[in-house]
């Protein structure tokens, strides 16, 4: 086979993608994501007065939600309509914990899941803690002047 040949098998194999109805449908659906985040802190609030609580409070049940829709095999449908909007708020990251425990569950606790569960999201939480660290070194050097 040619390189051209099979460069006219990748193209015909990949999917075009309308990239204004793709960012229209992660807008939407990330809008709504964080709606529903506001909705229940919102409804914690009028049951606890601390701010803070209603704020973790709605996290939590976020990350719950996108657990139970990944084990349930419903989030990845919705990631697959809506892209980059389900991988954004916090619920792309239970995703990203959840999705490699279920996929990795029949090799065993330790060598499955507990080996493989940061596959996906180890980056994100070493870059975050990586920036977080930068960002507090730069905010200390701010308050000494």
């Amino acid at each position: 086979m040619t390189n051209k040949e099979y460069s006219k098998m990748v193209d015909n194999a990949n999917e075009k993608s309308n990239v204004l109805k793709d960012c229209f449908f992660a807008f939407l659906v990330g809008g709504l994501i964080c709606v529903l985040g506001q909705a229940l802190c919102d409804l914690y609030r009028m049951c606890d007065d601390n701010i803070l609580n209603a704020r973790a409070l709605s996290s939590i049940t976020l990350v719950a939600i996108s657990i139970i829709l990944t084990g349930l095999n419903i989030y990845p449908k919705i990631a697959k309509f809506a892209g980059a909007g389900t991988l954004v708020p916090i619920t792309g990251f239970a995703n990203a914990c959840a999705s490699p425990a279920i996929e990795f569950k029949p090799e065993g606790h330790v060598l499955g899941i507990g080996a493989n569960i940061f596959k996906i999201s180890g980056p994100v939480i070493v870059y975050g803690l990586f920036a977080g660290w930068i960002y507090g070194i730069f905010v200390y050097i701010m308050n000494l002047f």
